[in-house]
């Protein structure tokens, strides 16, 4: 599985004081990292966006997107991802466009929140539809989710996620620890995360700030290579 996906599904978590009942400051929120080798040489750099804006309906709606440039000799990534999402963070849709050396891949996913379905189309493929329940979620929709969810004292339940196939992802809370970020540390709840699809399974650790919108600053991604990891710049 790739970089970008377990980053995607793994962000989620943390133990914290209660917070009002609303959705943190994200709006014009601009996060970079670093991806780095497990020997520390960087890798490349991703990018993390928010954004709040008014839907085809007027009524407001979520803009996320995450974009990861990396490269290693002879092989080069570049995957974006942008998901628009309601004001309760429910999918409205979902695209993927990806570039792994010479294979190159483009879907969009469209939620339908009242027949609970999602429907996946392949750009130049096929389509097919999976449940997705009356709020589905995309990855991208569901990190921004959990961070509110914690930034509320909550840790969201087990629960489906949809990243082209749907994925269970359950969270298990390991203590705190304080980390480097830029100039300085910051103390973060560490969580491990797991995900099962319906062809593989994955396990990752991540670690959040404990700020009021809960963000992630360290991601450890074990690989065949070793243990690879996105480091927030700022």
């Amino acid at each position: 599985m790739s970089l970008t996906r377990n980053f995607l599904l793994l962000l989620t978590f943390m133990l914290s004081a209660a917070g009002a009942q609303t959705v943190p400051a994200f709006d014009g929120e601009k996060l970079i990292y670093n991806v780095n080798w497990p020997s520390g040489l960087s890798l490349g750099e991703a990018y993390m966006n928010a954004s709040r804006t008014s839907g085809q309906d007027a009524a407001p709606v979520w803009q996320f997107e995450f974009q990861i440039d990396a490269a290693i000799p002879g092989f080069a990534v570049t995957d974006h991802y942008r998901s628009v999402a309601s004001a309760d963070l429910c999918s409205v849709e979902f695209e993927k466009n990806m570039a792994h050396g010479k294979r190159k891949a483009r879907e969009k996913t469209v939620f339908n929140q009242q027949t609970g379905m999602a429907t996946r189309q392949t750009i130049g493929g096929g389509k097919s539809e999976v449940s997705a329940g009356v709020c589905g979620r995309d990855a991208l929709a569901f990190l921004y989710y959990v961070r509110r969810e914690l930034a509320q004292g909550r840790l969201p339940a087990p629960q489906r996620v949809l990243s082209g196939a749907a994925y269970q992802i359950s969270m298990q809370y390991g203590g705190t620890q304080m980390v480097r970020t830029g100039d300085s540390q910051v103390e973060a709840d560490r969580l491990s995360i797991s995900g099962k699809g319906p062809a593989s399974a994955f396990s990752f650790e991540a670690l959040f700030a404990r700020d009021a919108t809960r963000t992630p600053v360290l991601i450890k991604v074990p690989l065949a290579m070793g243990m690879f990891s996105m480091e927030l710049v700022r």
